[in-house]
């Protein structure tokens, strides 16, 4: 089983922001497997798919992003799965705009939806699979960036990641290794 997560926030002013580029990730990842988000469960929307015989649950959690931590952990108890089994994928304002980064753990960074979910599930061993946003021609607070929409001579550009991103949770869902993906994705 696996449960991947797409961070972002649910109202339809944040469709277009850099911090829902995860949410982005999750729609191309079930319209790749030909699923539909129709279920709310765990504070969340999650569409369901069977991948290779495994189950994959893709969720967008709706606690909004700083308090993510609080749907990954309900969804993981829910399933029975352990943090071995949860894909989060997010925006990382460290990562140059555009470029993809798979990690098997980690720390939270500067992110506070990563740190929502570290401090509720209580491990930082789990994969994630990180958009980059940082623009080094863009010189206002992170606060105001992340939640600024992505320009449109940008767009393109993360569309293109954030499909990336959804190929690679793709990847892992299928059992390939962490590794393998690390090597075809980063960059």
């Amino acid at each position: 089983m696996k449960i991947i997560v797409g961070l972002g926030n649910p109202e339809d002013k944040y469709l277009k922001t850099f911090h829902n580029m995860g949410w982005t990730a999750a729609g191309d990842l079930a319209a790749m497997l030909g699923v539909k988000f129709k279920k709310k469960e765990c504070e969340a929307v999650c569409a369901e798919a069977n991948v290779g015989g495994e189950k994959v649950v893709i969720a967008r959690p709706l606690t909004y992003m700083n308090c993510s931590g609080r749907a990954v952990k309900q969804l993981l108890a829910k399933h029975r799965a352990a943090p071995s089994d949860l894909i989060v994928i997010y925006d990382d304002y460290d990562l140059p705009k555009g470029h993809v980064r798979i990690r098997p753990s980690g720390s939270a960074g500067t992110h506070n939806g990563m740190r929502s979910i570290i401090s509720e599930i209580g491990s930082t061993d789990f994969v994630r699979i990180r958009i980059g946003i940082r623009d080094s021609e863009v010189n206002i607070p992170l606060i105001n960036y992340v939640l600024a929409n992505v320009r449109p001579e940008d767009y393109e550009l993360f569309i293109s990641a954030c499909g990336r991103a959804a190929e690679a949770a793709l990847a892992l869902a299928k059992g390939e290794k962490t590794e393998l993906v690390m090597t075809r994705f980063n960059g």
